[in-house]
């Protein structure tokens, strides 16, 4: 009997705390990890900034630093990098912890700073996969809005000078995540349903991908189950039902690509992101809609999902591009070999050409 010695031995979040309220428990988990001196800085979504409810249960103590993100572009090495140097400047020691409150977009910042902080250079030189070298210091994701899987993936997602690509490394995962249902309550439609297509497209990019497995597949299964629940089937469900339901379709959806992959759409909306500044969620509901010789039944569900909901999926986003901004869109999803691979097989090379992909994109 032959032996595998080349399983992955993947990285999960250790210590998760579920339910309505949960976010009050912050403070004393944080207690527990603060070391003399070192602040806590929180990296938050500037739309609380506006609203000042959720912040206002933010305890700041001692030197801690409270820092507005935008979200309304994906994020960039560059942010990265100065939000980096702005904490060092600022402060002596390394801080206790940082903690990442907002969408996908803000808990891939905090990821990020978090890795830099104990690593050299700029964000951009570790757009990869396991390029980080040194431990990150320990940071916390609690997210206010669900289906990105940020909150429990071993990446995190940054726009850097030459691609858009994942900080993918074992020291990524958060040490520490907040689910708090309550904390979705006033989330925008659109946005609402763009981010939990993240989730679904996961789903179906893991569930018919050549890289699936038992593990990936229970994950994934449940996380599509979900979806079809809070997103088409006609039930009674409350809205604090949904809330609760789409946070663990996120956190399954996440878990069930970690030890899988994604595919041909994520692929492509990177590519959108890069050139367009698209945002994740979007990106990946304009490309899946013409996906159905991909996935087929997917597509299919995810049309009846956009009709349910009635949500316009924006169209003709590439007809105008230069041929320089085409080639640079195309060359940002074809560097995505681990995504195409699983999509599409070893010789996915042979069935996605430049040519095919340009196609593909000028119907967008």
């Amino acid at each position: 009997m032959s032996v595998n010695n080349e399983y992955r031995n993947f990285p999960m979040v250790p210590r998760v705390v579920f339910g309505k309220g949960s976010f009050n428990q912050l403070s004393s988990i944080l207690d527990k990890k603060r070391e003399e001196g070192a602040p806590f800085i929180y990296l938050v979504d500037d739309v609380f900034d506006k609203t000042g409810s959720l912040v206002e249960r933010i305890s700041l103590k001692y030197n801690d630093k409270l820092i507005f993100a935008s979200a309304a572009e994906e994020p960039k090495t560059s942010q990265v990098d100065a939000i980096v140097a702005d904490i060092k400047n600022e402060f002596d020691k390394l801080p206790s912890g940082i903690i990442g409150i907002g969408g996908g977009s803000v808990m891939d910042l905090a990821k990020a700073v978090s890795l830099m902080l104990t690593n050299e250079g700029s964000a951009a030189d570790y757009q990869g996969w396991d390029l980080i070298k040194n431990k990150s210091i320990y940071h916390v994701g609690i997210p206010t809005i669900s289906g990105t899987g940020a909150e429990v993936s071993r990446t995190c997602v940054l726009s850097g000078p030459v691609r858009k690509l994942g900080i993918n490394s074992d020291y990524t995962t958060f040490d520490q995540v907040v689910l708090d249902p309550l904390l979705l309550e006033g989330v925008p439609k659109n946005q609402w349903f763009y981010t939990g297509m993240d989730c679904f497209i996961h789903c179906v990019e893991s569930l018919e991908g050549t890289f699936l497995n038992d593990f990936s597949q229970s994950y994934g299964e449940k996380a599509y189950d979900l979806c079809l629940e809070v997103y088409l089937e006609d039930n009674n469900l409350t809205e604090a039902q949904k809330q609760g339901k789409l946070m663990m379709a996120s956190w399954h959806g996440g878990m069930s690509i970690a030890y899988s992959q994604v595919g041909v759409a994520h692929a492509m909306s990177y590519g959108l992101g890069f050139v367009l500044g698209t945002k994740h969620g979007i990106g990946n509901c304009i490309v899946f809609n013409y996906l159905e010789d991909y996935y087929p039944e997917g597509v299919a569900i995810f049309k009846q999902m956009v009709e349910k909901h009635q949500v316009e999926i924006p169209t003709g986003i590439c007809a105008n591009l230069s041929d320089e901004q085409m080639e640079t869109m195309i060359n940002v999803a074809l560097s995505l070999e681990p995504l195409w691979e699983n999509a599409l097989g070893k010789d996915w090379k042979s069935k996605m050409t430049r040519e095919k992909l340009r196609e593909m994109y000028l119907k967008m």
